[in-house]
């Protein structure tokens, strides 16, 4: 297991990282600069799970957000704090998709990460403390669900959806 530490690796602003997993979340494709940043090798993670590269930082709830999302066959905006190799982090903004084959069958998720907007990430990162504030008290299994309410009640305070306030944050200068 990697100890976190905080050492931030900062992403530049052409960088893309890429992945695709199967439809259990196994890494079937990286990208070179998911290996770079990360520190990962190819071989420490295709054929694993994609959450190999968790930061303890990141809320089960937003996960549990992504899955339900995902399996509803729609697409996921989201900020994330991932893990290196070496213990360092770096957050990005991501968006995950479906990824269909020629006839329309589910094959798996394709899921491309950039930069993302400080100012959002300061945000969200308050966000999350809260979220997994909250998932440590409690019952374990609802955890993901009750922290996710954290995010629901802001948006209500806020009158914005989900989708349009993860790409508005990253898009403008000064997150809502």
């Amino acid at each position: 297991m990697i100890k976190a530490n905080n050492n931030e690796v900062v992403l530049g602003d052409e960088d893309l990282i890429v992945s695709k997993t199967d439809l259990k979340g196994r890494i079937t494709y990286i990208n070179r600069t998911f290996m770079s940043i990360s520190g990962f090798p190819e071989k420490a993670l295709i054929g694993h799970q994609h959450n190999v590269i968790r930061h303890p930082d990141m809320p089960r709830g937003v996960f549990h957000k992504m899955w339900q999302e995902l399996k509803s066959e729609q697409e996921f905006f989201g900020y994330v704090k991932n893990l290196c190799a070496d213990g360092s982090y770096y957050w990005v903004f991501a968006n995950v998709t479906p990824d269909f084959d020629q006839q329309g069958t589910l094959r798996g998720y394709y899921s491309v990460r950039r930069k993302p907007n400080p100012s959002a990430v300061s945000l969200i990162k308050d966000l999350y403390q809260k979220m997994r504030s909250e998932e440590n008290s409690g019952d374990r299994k609802t955890a993901p669900l009750r922290s996710w309410a954290i995010i629901d009640e802001y948006l209500k305070q806020h009158n914005v959806s989900y989708n349009r306030f993860m790409i508005e944050s990253d898009d403008t200068k000064e997150a809502c």
